[in-house]
This record gives structure tokens, C-alpha cells and sequence, in this order.
């Protein structure tokens, strides 16, 4: 009687073991096997981290192996079952391994195919093609979309984490909770400050090199410009090419700043001038969450140069949009306070775009956009599903955390804030991976589930909104690559660049203010030490606000990064890409180290050995 070994390997997280009834039923192009309970006796089967391995006997061959069929029923309470993989030895010695990586919930069947990746048109008999489309059909009533905000791009159709489904869940509650993270640190300060030493207190239980750098240096210039590069926010900064109207600069505002015997339009000719423009947030009304203290917001224009040292200093400021006598443009030259104050403004103004905008639209919500389209209209063998799967791992669940305890109303950013290389090698692993699966454009175009995901993302994720950049299809492989490329990089490296360096940078309140509490000044000569303290937040909010940075800068447990996948890929031309791939992470980490040895400000967040797979955080 033929005999087939079935090995079950079970989750190393939390309560991922079972004491219930898991069966089996071995589906093959013959016939299938008889519905099998895998028990040993006096023996706990399928425990947390285990590999358990049993045999199941058939009266003949059943073909060639293309699906297996795990059942869980209830032995005395419902107990929930991670389970990563099936492999299934033949009575011909073959091996095929069924990739799992989901829960079994309550008294659940899963269906599994083995891990080959397979596009839709490759697909020839109705078993495996029903099984495709059963799959994606229960995966829309489960991942729907919905509006959490007007304006804002689509989000799961979940108002708690544990509404999720459980596949897509932290693995145990201690995952993340925002609550936890940041409470720690409210006894600390519940009144206002005195002065900038203040400040320092905080720096008695939590230390960091870079953030102390920042204390001790935050006042310059140098440090000021530094941040627009090198910051938690890169990504503000743009060549000047031409001064805006309304921003009058003029030469004699700034000459005795520019170091070159240049005038500044030579200066914006030669390429040394640059602007940072805080347009976006004109307009906004700040928060009321507090009757007692009002909360102010400007939106100001700053111009920079690069001098002979190739350093970026500011060398004008503007508070707001439009000029005039009630909004003057603040100079290196102007009194020490006046500057210092104007700066600290655009700092705050920074800090309210980083969060916002670069943080949470452009990482956060937008790779969930990706995660809910590919749970919908990508079955689990399709191969862009496998490449993408590592790198939207929790981010659902991130992002619902942070709806429930971080930005909703009242929420800590409602407290704290007044609104609301590495991509070449990514292009080059994509690359690979596409056109290991895509032999010619005319297979793209052909991928009905490819396009249904392109357009999913753009007419319902992003809501066909005017301004949506987003295609609706694909039509070449170097497309379809692009596009892959973006969702990866945004997912890993983008979100890297604009999350770790949260404490570094912002945990020094007064170099990145979540909020103000005084108007920004229309007029020089007003500021002084008593002025800026009283505009800074106060202790309360301060805390809130380093609460908050603190939990957003740590690492995930279990955190998967450097290119390592958490997905059980078994063909081999994708197990040899993803290990060139990782190789070319390697040598860019250690040439990162390298660099970064001896430096004051050493810069990690975008070496491949710190960067997560995905936003989980």
C-alpha cells in the first residue's frame, strides 16, 4: 500500500502550537487520499517550533501531488494554529513543499498549493483554476476597503487591531501599543518650562549620541541646514532656480552671507541656492485639544546656500506665505533671538510635514493601499504576490494600531501635532524576479490578477482621486518592474530613511517643536528667552511628543531585514536572486560602516542591515 510522509512544520511565535484535531487530505491529478487525522500516540503533536512528520497511506498512487487540504476542529476549546509549511514526500522519494504561513482560526480548512509560483494563464485544469479564483473570491469579502478620512487614501475595513483578520495581526498583542510605549514617560513633566536646560532632564533616563549632538548643537546653523539632508525629512529641499514672488530676497538681504564674491542671482545661477517651502501646510487650522492652551502653526519659506565648505546654511526666512511688512524675512544678521526663534519656527513646520506627509501618507498609508489590493486581487501562488508578501508583513496591522491609539481624535499626535543607492538594487532584484515568470510584454498584458491589482490600488486605494499619478494598467515588463519597484522601496528602504532617525533628530523638542503655543512673531525685536519658552510646548505635550518618537524609532521583535524573507520561495532562479541580492546588500552595509567610521554624526538608516522588509512600525 503506497505511503506518503507528510512533515508539518509549526510557527516559533506565541500560541502558535494546537491541541486541537488537525486531518488532511492529499489532493492529486488521479485521486485524492482519504481524509487523514495526524496524531501520534502519547505524543503532543504540533507544538510551538515544531516539526512533526506522519505518514499517510493510500490504496494507489494518487498522481502528481497539486493540492493538500489541512482541516482543524475542536478538541475542547477553539486553540488557534500558525502553520508555515507542509512538505509531502512521495512513494517515488519526490519532495513537494506546500507553503502555509497563516493561521488556522476556529474550526478552519485551508486549501494549499505547493509553492511553485504559477501566473493565471499558466493555469490549465479547472481544479487548480477553481481553487484560484475560490481563494481570491473569500479574500474580497474579507479585505474591504474603506474611508478613514475624506481625502486620504483607502484603508482596511477594521476599526481595532483585533478586527483584523488573524492572518495579518501582530503576533501577540505585545507587537506594538502605542499606549504602553509612550506612557512610560508621562510622569515626568506636567507643567511648563523654565529654560532651555529644562529641556535637558529628559536626557537623564534616555540617551542617544545623536540626539546629543543635536542638544549641544542645535542653536547653529550648520546643524539647522545639516538636518534637510541628513534629517528624519530629506526629502524638502529643492535647488533654487528662480526666487518666488512671494519671497522677496534680496541681494543686499544676503550678500554678507554668500562667500564667493557672487551676487545671489549668481549664486541661484551656479547652482548654490535652495529653498524649502512649507506651502502645503498654509491654511491649516491647529488643533483645540486643549481649551487652555491654544496652538499655533506657520507655513514658512526658508532659503538656503551651500558655501565653500559645502556646508548648507539658512540665510533667509520667511514665517509665511505672503510678504509684506506683517510677515518680514528673518536674516543671520537680524538679533540672536529673532534668528533663532524664525528657525525654530520652520523646524516645527518640519516636523508637522515629516509626520503627516513623509511619514504616514507617503510610507504608511500608501503601502497599506498595495497590502489591501494584493490581498484581493493576488492569489497566494501568483509571483508578484510572493514578492511583495515580505514587504507589507503588518503593515495593516501598524496602521490600524495607529488609527485606534495614535491618530485618532484625541489620539497622541492629536496632542502633540497641529495636523494632520538602495532603490537601484531593488530595481535590479525586481528585474529579476519579473523576468524569471514574464517572458515578454505581451505576459503582462495577458496577467489578468497583475492588472486587476494595478487598477485596484488606483480606483478604489487611491480613490481615482484628480491628482492620482497611478497607472490603471501595465503594458511592458520594465513598467511592471517600476511599479514593483516603487512598492518595495517605499515599503523598506523610504520608510527606513524617515522612521529610525525619529529620536535621533525630534527627541531634542526644541530643534523639532510638535507644537507652538504662541503666533510666530510679525515683527523683529520682540524675541527673547522667555519669549521662545513660552512658545515651545510645555511639559505635558513634551512628553507626549518624546513618548511618541520613542516608540516610532524601535524596532519591531522579530523584524525581518536585510533582504531575508520570511516567504518560502522554492524555485531555485528566485532562491539565486534573492541570494545575489542579498550579497549586494551586504557589501553596501559594510561600505556604509566603513564610511561611518569615527564620524560625529554617523548616518545607519539607510544601510540594508538596519532597513526592516517592511512598515511595521
Amino acid at each position: 500500500m503506497p505511503a506518503y510522509t507528510v512533515t508539518v512544520s509549526t510557527g516559533s511565535q506565541w500560541f502558535a502550537g494546537t491541541d486541537d484535531y488537525i486531518y488532511i487530505t492529499l489532493v492529486g491529478t488521479e485521486r485524492c487520499s482519504e481524509r487523514t487525522l495526524l496524531d501520534k500516540p502519547l505524543y503532543n503533536d504540533f507544538e510551538r517550533g515544531a516539526v512533526d512528520s506522519y505518514d499517510v497511506r493510500v490504496g494507489e498512487n494518487l498522481g502528481d501531488i497539486v493540492l493538500v487540504k489541512i482541516e482543524k476542529k475542536k478538541y475542547w476549546v477553539h486553540d488557534d494554529w500558525y502553520c508555515r509549511y507542509i512538505t509531502v514526500k512521495t512513494p517515488s522519494g519526490d519532495y513537494v513543499e506546500f507553503p502555509c504561513f497563516r493561521w488556522l482560526v476556529d474550526d478552519k480548512e485551508v486549501v494549499l498549493r505547493d509553492g511553485r509560483a504559477h501566473l493565471p494563464q499558466d493555469d490549465k485544469t479547472s481544479l487548480v483554476k477553481q481553487h484560484r479564483q475560490k481563494e481570491l473570491d473569500m479574500r474580497r469579502k474579507t479585505y474591504r476597503w474603506k474611508e478613514w478620512q475624506p481625502g486620504f487614501p483607502m484603508s482596511i475595513d477594521a476599526n481595532r487591531h483585533k478586527d483584523l483578520p488573524r492572518d495579518i495581526q501582530f503576533d501577540s498583542e505585545k507587537g506594538v501599543d502605542f499606549v504602553l510605549n509612550y506612557s512610560k514617560f508621562m510622569h515626568m513633566f506636567q507643567s511648563s518650562w523654565s529654560d532651555f536646560a529644562d529641556f535637558e532632564k529628559i536626557f537623564v533616563r534616555i540617551k542617544n549620541t545623536i540626539s546629543e549632538y543635536v542638544m549641544q548643537h542645535w542653536k547653529e546653523d550648520f546643524m539647522f541646514g545639516y538636518q534637510f539632508l541628513n534629517g528624519c525629512n530629506p526629502v524638502m529641499i529643492q535647488k533654487c532656480t528662480k526666487l518666488p514672488d512671494k519671497f522677496p530676497v534680496t541681494n543686499e538681504m544676503v550678500s554678507v552671507s554668500l562667500e564667493r564674491e557672487l551676487t545671489l542671482e549668481e549664486e541661484i545661477e551656479a547652482g548654490n541656492i535652495y529653498i524649502v517651502d512649507y506651502e502645503v501646510i498654509d491654511g491649516i487650522s491647529a488643533n483645540c485639544t486643549d481649551p487652555c492652551t491654544l496652538q499655533y502653526l506657520a507655513a514658512p519659506i526658508c532659503l538656503l546656500y551651500k558655501n565653500i565648505q559645502n556646508k548648507i546654511l539658512p540665510i533667509a526666512i520667511q514665517l509665511g506665505q505672503t510678504s509684506g511688512d506683517h510677515n518680514p524675512i528673518f536674516l543671520p544678521t537680524d538679533g540672536q533671538y529673532d534668528w533663532l526663534l524664525a528657525k525654530i519656527w520652520v523646524r516645527s513646520a518640519d516636523f508637522q510635514y515629516h509626520q503627516t506627509i513623509t511619514h504616514l501618507l507617503k510610507t504608511h498609508l500608501i503601502t497599506e493601499v498595495f497590502a489591501i489590493a494584493m490581498f484581493r486581487q493576488l492569489p497566494a501562488v501568483h509571483p508578484v504576490y510572493k514578492l511583495l508578501m515580505p514587504h507589507i508583513r503588518f503593515t495593516i496591522a501598524i496602521n490600524t494600531k495607529a488609527r485606534e491609539q495614535l491618530i485618532c481624535e484625541c489620539g497622541i499626535f492629536d496632542k502633540v501635532s497641529l495636523w494632520m543607492l538602495s532603490c537601484f538594487l531593488s530595481d535590479s532584484f525586481v528585474s529579476d524576479v519579473v523576468h524569471i515568470y514574464y517572458t515578454s510584454d505581451e505576459t503582462v498584458q495577458e496577467d489578468e490578477e497583475i492588472q486587476a491589482f494595478i487598477k485596484d490600488v488606483c480606483s478604489f486605494g487611491m480613490q481615482d482621486f484628480d491628482y492620482c499619478e497611478f497607472p490603471k494598467s501595465v503594458k511592458s515588463r520594465e513598467e511592471l518592474i517600476e511599479y514593483l519597484t516603487v512598492v518595495v522601496f517605499t515599503a523598506s528602504a523610504q520608510h527606513a530613511a524617515v522612521n529610525f532617525g525619529q529620536y535621533d533628530w525630534c527627541s531634542w523638542i526644541p530643534n523639532a517643536p510638535s507644537t507652538m503655543r504662541r503666533p510666530p512673531p510679525n515683527q523683529k525685536g520682540l524675541a527673547d528667552v522667555n519669549m521662545i519658552i513660552e512658545s515651545l510646548p510645555d511639559r505635558g505635550r513634551s512628553s507626549w511628543h518624546l513618548g511618541a518618537v520613542w516608540a516610532l524609532s524601535q524596532y519591531q521583535e522579530n523584524e525581518v531585514r536585510g533582504g531575508n524573507s520570511v516567504s518560502k520561495q522554492t524555485e531555485k532562479p528566485v532562491k539565486a536572486a534573492m541570494e545575489k541580492f542579498r550579497k549586494q546588500l551586504a557589501e553596501i552595509s559594510s561600505s556604509i560602516k566603513r564610511r561611518n567610521d569615527g564620524k560625529k554624526l554617523p548616518y545607519y538608516n539607510m544601510s540594508p542591515d538596519r532597513i526592516p522588509n517592511s512598515v511595521a512600525v
